[in-house]
């Protein structure tokens, strides 16, 4: 994909939002989100990974249990009631006070609403219920190459309480008669993950096409690597570098780095890229597909893992001595410009980017990051840097990995980085007005997108950080809270907007 047209957008992950069961969600504040952008000529809403996650890996959206299924915590009760399949009273009782995102209670609360749901529709206890056996059915038999596996695996972790592969080797192995056994005695379970599924699905749909109407398209994110713990590594071990209790040989992450001294261990299993290449990479293909429904356009995390990757033995606790290992880029971008020849893509080619990478990147014509908390090193020859930026390349004030501009200028910035900011601004800037003159910043560049974290257009510190990549816990948890989501708090925006060309 080459961006054409100057165009801007807001990131802010779907949990993020205001909502009264104690999690963002498909509902009311998604919907007033959308109009907020498309009243303040915003073009693109940048969201996270929206794939099922699990406390398990912290509620991670880039560890997740499946490639293919939704979140099913992003399922909004709100509509449910609207739908017939909830009862008004029912949904009293799931609301959470404001704040931060507790998600082993917002877990527990919307799994049991789930299961209402599905008893509701299976035992048609109300006639008011406005969901089609019809369809939920259609859905099934549509999706069936990958929700058949993710229910039953659902189904098993919930009988079992293990991983899948402490399950009896019978089952951990997938052997067919074992399968269809468990299969049968779990089948109300199975049916109603399917269900819940398909519920997602539908207020997802509803929301992108909400969404198409407003002219805002929806800006995904695709993680690079699977959870070892999730339906995709349980169908496809040989996709991946396992042992012969199906337990990681290798898993990912990257050398010490901007971010953590000791590197990043990811703990994902690393690919067996030779396996994938024998499949023509039937798995990423029918993943990126099926990511490509539910979004309009979609960022590659981790971008430089498909020209060469950080493999660590998992004996290892710290990332410090893994090894660089080479992909099959040239054969995998074929595939994908067989598949996508539209490449509807952008890269995440931040950190260490070899020439390699670089002319991979070249080859595809994808865009590429920039991304302003990291330009003033003092370096004109800095890539982040405005002067430097391309056309063909989506600049970011932040990141959801990065600290908010305030937030670092605060915390981070050095006394020299402050400094190369104010001669390359004109003056010094105070801490309140520094989000701004960076969404100038990133607005005025010649790059032909723009992301603004929501964080920075509201002029945010270090408590509303979504992630620190070095911090194992905490993360992922905050969220807006319900008078930010004003029109007033956007219309500078719109100006500096349509300042810009965009």
């Amino acid at each position: 994909m080459t961006l054409a047209q100057r165009s801007s957008g807001v990131l802010l992950h779907v949990t993020s939002l205001p909502s009264d069961f104690g999690i963002g969600d498909l509902g009311p504040w998604s919907y007033r989100f959308v109009d907020l952008l498309s009243k303040s000529n915003q073009h693109y809403w940048s969201i996270l990974p929206i794939h099922p996650t699990s406390t398990q890996y912290g509620n991670s959206p880039y560890h997740s249990t499946s490639a293919f299924a939704g979140n099913t915590l992003l399922v909004s009760p709100e509509i449910l009631v609207e739908e017939g399949l909830l009862a008004k009273e029912d949904i009293e009782t799931l609301k959470q006070p404001d704040g931060r995102i507790d998600f082993k209670t917002v877990t527990a609360i919307k799994e049991k609403m789930l299961k209402k749901v599905y008893l509701n529709f299976s035992q048609n206890k109300t006639r008011a219920i406005k969901v089609n056996e019809c369809d939920f059915k259609k859905f099934c038999v549509e999706n069936s190459n990958w929700l058949d596996d993710y229910a039953l695996f659902r189904a098993l972790e919930g009988a079992t309480e293990k991983p899948w592969y402490l399950w009896p080797s019978r089952l951990r192995d997938r052997e067919a008669k074992a399968l269809a056994q468990k299969g049968a005695e779990l089948k109300n379970n199975v049916d109603q993950e399917k269900f819940a599924q398909f519920i997602f699905s539908r207020q997802w749909n509803s929301l992108k096409e909400y969404c198409q109407t407003k002219e805002v398209s929806i800006f995904g994110d695709l993680p690079f690597y699977m959870s070892h713990d999730s339906v995709d590594v349980w169908v496809h071990p040989k996709l991946f570098r396992l042992d012969n209790k199906k337990r990681p040989k290798y898993v990912g992450g990257v050398p010490p780095d901007y971010f953590s001294k000791s590197g990043q261990r990811w703990g994902n299993p690393t690919y067996n890229w030779k396996e994938l290449e024998k499949t023509h990479f039937q798995w990423w293909i029918s993943r990126i597909q099926r990511n490509l429904k539910l979004c309009n356009i979609l960022r590659f995390d981790h971008f430089r893992g498909f020209t060469a990757y950080w493999q660590i033995h998992a004996s290892l606790k710290t990332a410090k001595k893994g090894r660089w290992i080479r992909s099959p880029s040239k054969s995998f971008f074929k595939a994908l410009r067989m598949f996508f020849p539209n490449l509807p893509f952008v890269a995440e080619d931040l950190g260490l980017i070899t020439s390699n990478v670089q002319e991979n990147l070249a080859v595809l014509g994808i865009p590429g990051m920039k991304v302003l908390v990291f330009a003033f090193n003092g370096s004109l020859d800095n890539s982040n840097l405005p002067i430097n930026h391309a056309k063909n390349s989506v600049v970011y004030t932040g990141t959801h990995d990065t600290n908010t501009v305030k937030g670092w200028f605060i915390d981070e910035a050095t006394y020299q980085e402050k400094e190369c900011f104010f001669k390359y601004v004109g003056g010094k800037i105070s801490k309140n007005q520094v989000s701004f003159e960076f969404i100038k910043l990133a607005l005025a560049s010649k790059a032909n997108l723009t992301i603004i974290p929501m964080q920075d257009l509201l002029s945010l510190g270090s408590e509303a950080r979504i992630n620190c990549p070095a911090k194992p816990s905490q993360n992922w948890e905050w969220r807006l809270k319900n008078e930010e989501l004003a029109s007033e708090n956007f219309e500078d925006f719109r100006k500096l907007t349509e300042a810009s060309g965009r």
